[in-house]
């Protein structure tokens, strides 16, 4: 069973003993590994000096920084919806937009960002009569989707990386020989999950581009003029671990593997720690947009003509 499985299965079920047991060890295990990382994080970077560089940081530039953010955040949810429009499901853009927000609500307090994940595949189940796996596919490919844009921004920065010890043909040859075999084996086993299949990961180039336009923004608000480069690989990679079970939203881990990585590329410490975390911070004020309907639920459709299930 799949984390994603046992969050439906909660919120449809009554927990046994076991089940309410396994709920608190978790929030133990999200709280302790989340607190360490961030313990070990700033060990090794004082966080007064992460506070001066956010508190004396340029406000216009982190204003955009958010924008850009919430920009990638708009991207995600129109991605995901051409993944729902692929089993016919066709979703009122604005319930699909304030389903999303929810779910990155849900995403900052539940661990390994499947939390909201899982309540929307349970909504639209229970709402419009759907077989839970097609709901939790739709969802699957939109994550590898971002996966995929990941990778294939990394190869266009590696570029921009003199020093890397590799020619570029390798790297170049990976993601476009994965590209092809990514699709072909998508076509050829899931096929209602291809008909808007290169529109989508278009959209997914521009949730990750913005997400870059984030820090660069940061990186601007402390009046940078280095290469941009090797800090956006630094981001991309750490990118990765905030799906990793048992944190709030990727918080702590994303902060530790990008100041590992960033030392790796002879970089600033507490620049990257600066990134990193305020990222973290940029990621959760937005998430608390969904706030509202976690405790309004019924506001998700209001205002909304009948949504459609073709």
């Amino acid at each position: 069973m799949t984390e994603i499985e046992e969050v439906i299965d909660e919120g449809t079920e009554h927990k046994t003993w076991k089940g309410k047991l396994w709920s608190v060890v978790k929030i133990i295990l999200i709280i302790a590994v989340t607190g360490g990382l961030l313990y070990y994080v700033f060990s090794k970077v004082p966080f007064t000096a992460i506070q001066y560089r956010l508190l004396h940081a340029n406000r216009i530039w982190l204003g955009t920084a958010i924008l850009c953010y919430v920009i990638s955040m708009l991207f995600s949810s129109w991605r995901l919806l051409s993944f729902f429009k692929s089993i016919n499901l066709r979703l009122d853009w604005r319930f699909n937009l304030r389903l999303y927000f929810l779910g990155l609500c849900y995403n900052v307090l539940l661990p390994g960002g499947i939390g909201g994940d899982g309540y929307k595949i349970y909504l639209l189940h229970k709402r419009y009569k759907l077989p839970t796996k097609k709901v939790f596919w739709a969802i699957f490919f939109d994550r590898l989707s971002g996966f995929w844009a990941i990778g294939a921004i990394v190869v266009g920065l590696i570029i921009l990386i003199p020093s890397f010890p590799y020619h570029l043909a390798y790297p170049l040859a990976i993601v476009s020989i994965g590209s092809v075999i990514y699709y072909f084996v998508a076509h050829k086993f899931f096929k209602d999950y291809t008909y808007n299949f290169f529109q989508a990961h278009a959209k997914a180039i521009g949730v990750q581009t913005m997400q870059l336009l984030t820090i660069v923004s940061l990186l601007m608000a402390q009046g940078f003029n280095g290469k941009f480069a090797p800090y956006l690989l630094s981001f991309l990679f750490s990118s990765l671990a905030s799906v990793i079970p048992f944190s709030l939203g990727g918080g702590g881990i994303r902060d530790a593997l990008f100041l590992t990585l960033a030392r790796q590329f002879n970089l600033t410490d507490d620049m990257a720690v600066y990134l990193s975390f305020g990222f973290y911070l940029i990621s959760i004020i937005v998430a608390l947009f969904g706030a509202y309907y976690v405790f309004r639920p019924k506001r998700l459709e209001e205002g909304l003509h009948a949504i459609e299930e073709e």
